[in-house]
């Protein structure tokens, strides 16, 4: 009699799992524009119902749908978790666990099953995050950060340099580093910001060229047909040719109009050299509140005809791959007609790194 009990508790749950598996690919499959919400409703309750069982495959389906999908698989995974802490049952953390420490999976799976763990066992995860110091997933090692930061402001003298620097090494957010590197100023430690985070200093730039009726972000100028640092071309009412330009700004900003002056409807370009040890994965992290291109060995990666709806530091991750040697890497920024004093930037940041945020340093 109890054979055949565990037996059928064994396949009743097999089947629940495979119901739940079924449900989960449902609330994955959900589109970027919210299709099949509706489906995605009843899938939810059902894997819900299905409760800790369903954990490992909500895990394995983040991150490889849309964001409306993964906002769905996140919701169950936080429901299930809250339902098994008010029934007492039991939650497969030791798998979860497992799961976040395999860095094959996504980052955003692997970021959902820190939460779940937090959320489910604060303890635990208290024990876990400090081992994420050097994790790829730069909102994984945020929190390893944030507690040698808060460690070392209980230190003095070499003890909070050191601490600091430790935090500066592992560091990748734009908001801590900032605060490490006051710090360490306090101490009469100076930190090299562009080199920390990549950015490219040195540029070449040429314009104006005609941006009339924004027009110019189309328009093929002969930059974008060869590179040549002797040319001369026909620009917006004068002849222009390449001029050598180094930022000064920490955080690398190329402000086109230091070296072209203040002009409104005028396109420029920015190119620059990069050099690489090895071929490899790369990416070009821009900020820029212009309408913009890039290319990289003259191959278009990306472009956004917008203007002036803000910047910030890695506005746009554009995943390229290195060449060993010299990568040439041309930038075009537009600025359009509007006069008001917000409107005034022509300028961009760019930084080469890793997928971590990790920066590429050239090997000149």
């Amino acid at each position: 009699m109890k054979l055949l009990l565990a037996t059928f508790l064994l396949v009743s749950h097999s089947i629940v799992r495979g119901a739940a598996v079924d449900s989960v690919q449902v609330l994955a499959s959900v589109g970027r524009e919210g299709s099949g919400n509706e489906a995605a409703s009843a899938a939810w309750k059902e894997v819900v119902k299905a409760g800790p069982a369903a954990l490992p495959a909500v895990l394995a389906a983040t991150g490889k749908g849309s964001a409306v999908a993964d906002n769905w698989l996140r919701l169950a995974g936080d429901a299930i978790v809250d339902g098994a802490l008010r029934a007492k049952r039991p939650l497969p953390l030791v798998e979860v666990e497992a799961f976040l420490r395999d860095t094959s999976h996504v980052d955003a799976a692997r970021q959902l099953a820190f939460d779940l763990i937090r959320q489910a066992d604060a303890v635990r995860a208290d024990a876990i995050e400090p081992s994420l110091i050097a994790d790829p997933v730069q909102e994984l090692r945020r929190g390893a950060v944030q507690r040698v930061i808060d460690a070392a402001k209980t230190k003095t003298g070499d003890a909070a340099k050191a601490a600091y620097q430790q935090a500066l090494d592992a560091v990748r957010d734009e908001d801590q580093t900032n605060f490490i590197a006051a710090e360490l100023k306090k101490l009469n430690v100076s930190v090299d910001l562009p080199r920390h985070f990549g950015f490219v200093m040195k540029w070449n730039v040429i314009g104006p060229f005609d941006n009339t009726e924004r027009k110019g972000f189309d328009t093929v100028f002969p930059p974008e047909k060869e590179v040549r640092l002797d040319a001369e071309y026909d620009g917006k009412g004068a002849k222009v040719k390449w001029q050598p330009f180094e930022s000064r700004d920490d955080y690398g900003k190329l402000d086109f109009n230091k070296p072209l002056g203040m002009q409104k409807e005028v396109t420029a370009y920015a190119v620059t050299t990069i050099d690489s040890p090895t071929e490899r994965d790369a990416e070009l992290r821009l900020g820029c509140k212009n309408a913009w291109k890039v290319w990289l060995n003259g191959e278009l990666i990306f472009g956004r005809d917008e203007y002036h709806r803000g910047q910030q530091m890695d506005q746009y991750k554009l995943k390229c791959r290195l060449r060993k040697g010299a990568n040439t890497v041309l930038v075009k920024a537009c600025q359009n007609e509007q006069k008001e004093q917000w409107t005034v930037e022509w300028e961009f940041q760019l930084r080469v790194c890793d997928s971590t945020g990790t920066a590429l340093l050239a090997t000149k």
